[in-house]
């Protein structure tokens, strides 16, 4: 029983080696479950979660003194943004409430905000460097760091916002005719804002080694999932919080933020992930080693690399 056992492992495993449209997702999986990316995805879930709120504080700050003479836009603004997150996004929005707009309020809050938000940006390039086994002492060290995780927020916060506007824009048209053609234009719109938004963003995070070209795949992929889980993902957060609210209440709320949040997560590792592959050529992989293949072997070198500590040469760059 055995011996047949794992000569239909091997069989099936010959078989997803020679087809190229099995090789490549199975490659995928592997180079996920060698990364342990369930464990990265909760630590860029935690930390977005705990981001959340100091970026929302700034966005609020910064729209109370920018429109300060225009609350209904400030509204706007503000609703379209948090659209992202659906049912959870109108409570949140009257949950936070800008810093005090003395001036020693204002920057006091604004630097704390900052240093918040910053946890985010800073596990995200952990994180992404780790998908690419980049070296740590390739990695950028201060303050080029601090400058690329402040660079990476004010990129997504931007990117996020830019894309709820259009989608809100689009919205607002009606029904009719006009209406569809407006909803495809503002759906391309908010894809190649998506895709230009991911690409910037994985381009501050994962260290210059990395060749920008080969970010363009996992940024494409990353958008447009980010697009599917706005309509696929927000109809089944929707309806699940309504039930998590009704026994949990507030604990609800916070439940159905944690799970949206991970699930964006998620989508942008595994995007990532495909960027990896494809471009390092990390694939046909072996289900059931051994034997390994040459692929095997090569993520494997570069897992081991990656842990290479050796100080840098003096002078050279981030």
């Amino acid at each position: 029983m055995g011996e047949r056992l794992r000569a239909l492992t091997r069989s099936i495993d010959t078989f997803q080696q020679e087809h190229r449209w099995l090789a490549f997702p199975a490659a995928v999986w592997r180079k996920l479950s060698d990364d342990q990316v369930g464990d990265l995805t909760a630590l860029l879930t935690f930390y977005a979660f705990l981001s959340l709120f100091p970026l929302m504080l700034l966005l609020v700050t910064v729209l109370g003194v920018a429109l300060r003479h225009d609350q209904a836009l400030q509204d706007w603004v503000l609703r379209s943004a948090l659209a992202d997150f659906p049912v959870i996004g109108g409570q949140l929005r009257g949950d936070v409430h800008a810093v005090g707009r003395g001036p020693v309020g204002l920057v006091a809050g604004l630097i704390g905000s900052f240093l918040g938000a910053r946890g985010l940006a800073s596990a995200a390039q952990t994180v992404l460097n780790r998908l690419w086994a980049v070296p740590f002492n390739r990695q950028p060290g201060f303050p080029w760091s601090w400058l690329r995780s402040y660079g990476f927020i004010a990129v997504v916060g931007v990117g996020m916002a830019a894309t709820s506007l259009v989608t809100d824009l689009a919205a607002g048209i009606g029904s009719g005719p006009l209406s569809l053609v407006a909803r495809a234009v503002a759906l391309v719109l908010a894809l190649t804002i998506g895709t230009l938004t991911y690409w910037l963003a994985l381009r501050l995070a994962i260290a210059g080694q990395v060749r920008g070209r080969d970010l363009w795949t996992g940024a494409v992929i990353g958008a447009v999932g980010w697009q599917i889980l706005q309509a696929v993902g927000g109809y089944y957060i929707t309806h699940e919080l309504r039930h998590a609210s009704a026994l949990y209440g507030t604990f609800g709320l916070v439940l159905g933020l944690i799970a949206w949040l991970y699930l964006q997560a998620r989508v942008t590792l595994y995007a990532v992930e495909v960027d990896v592959v494809r471009s390092r050529g990390l694939w046909p992989r072996s289900l059931f080693p051994p034997p390994a293949t040459p692929a095997d072997r090569a993520a494997w070198d570069s897992a081991k690399a990656a842990q290479d500590r050796t100080p840098r040469a003096e002078g050279e760059g981030p």
